[in-house]
């Protein structure tokens, strides 16, 4: 089995089975697309310098097993905020809009109560319990299950808000480096999943967009998320999601989703899905 996410085609990516998602076996989670385009943002020059305040994904289709061809530019330069865009193609078919936000960081030696921390600090992945976790079928590969290592604070498998710390078991493409944006922008996309609030057997509940807010920049290879959804009937979904590092939390995520009930002939269709199993 490859051992990256992603696997480069000249130009292009190809998506290993570690990139896959829960909705549609031949499509992907929308983490690992969110981490490609991350990745290339901090690529960009010049800018580099400038701290990225805020990360957008707007996911137009499923992203298909199938190369993939990824484009970044900056759309607004200078030297305190600077403005980046970026698509996803398979094709000629636009999969995915990005964009993200870089700004000048916050000076130093600022009062003590202009920084206090007013939220308080998930409790680490330490204490979390081992969990091969996925929507779907924890057994297959897939992004939740083979490429993230997770630990749950909270039940996995009950409806409603959920705490888990995650971490990425596989490096995008071969040889190169997670950095822990990428690692950030890869966990953000589970929100939904990790506070499901309908069954999965019998509804569907899928993200159309992915905004990213970063009150600092993470450090670490383990991203924690404290999710919730929020429903209202003849409205909109929303899950949302507070973003922890080990060293408290540092952003929140949001993501729309688009609500309905699985059709008759779809439930027939789902995989059982096994119990999450919990490991050593």
């Amino acid at each position: 089995m490859p051992e990256s996410i992603f696997l480069p085609e000249g130009e292009r990516f190809m998506p290993t089975e570690h990139a896959r998602g829960p909705w549609d076996p031949q499509a992907l989670h929308g983490g690992a697309t969110a981490a490609l385009m991350t990745a290339a943002f901090q690529r960009v020059e010049p800018g580099a310098e400038l701290q990225i305040a805020r990360l957008g994904f707007e996911l137009l289709r499923p992203v298909p097993f199938a190369p993939l061809e990824c484009s970044v530019r900056i759309v607004r330069a200078g030297r305190r905020v600077q403005e980046l865009a970026g698509e996803l193609r398979a094709g000629e078919d636009l999969i995915c809009r990005a964009s993200a936000l870089r700004v000048q960081e916050v000076p130093g030696e600022l009062p003590a109560s202009a920084t206090a921390a007013t939220e308080q600090a998930m409790p680490g992945p330490d204490v979390g319990t081992a969990v091969r976790f996925a929507l779907d079928d924890p057994t297959r590969a897939s992004f939740a299950a083979s490429a993230m290592e997770m630990r749950w604070l909270d039940d996995p498998w009950a409806m409603g808000p959920g705490r888990v710390w995650m971490r990425l078991r596989h490096p995008l493409l071969p040889g190169e480096a997670l950095t822990p944006l990428t690692r950030l922008a890869a966990t953000a996309d589970f929100g939904n999943g990790v506070s499901a609030a309908l069954p999965f057997e019998r509804f569907l509940f899928i993200n159309a967009d992915l905004t990213i807010h970063l009150q600092r920049q993470p450090r670490g290879e383990w991203i924690g998320l404290d999710a919730r959804t929020l429903l209202h009937d003849g409205g909109t979904g929303l899950a949302e999601s507070v973003i922890h590092d080990v060293h408290g939390v540092l952003g929140r995520a949001f993501q729309t989703l688009v609500v309905q009930p699985r059709r008759a002939r779809d439930q027939a269709l789902v995989i059982d899905s096994a119990p999450p199993t919990t490991l050593p």
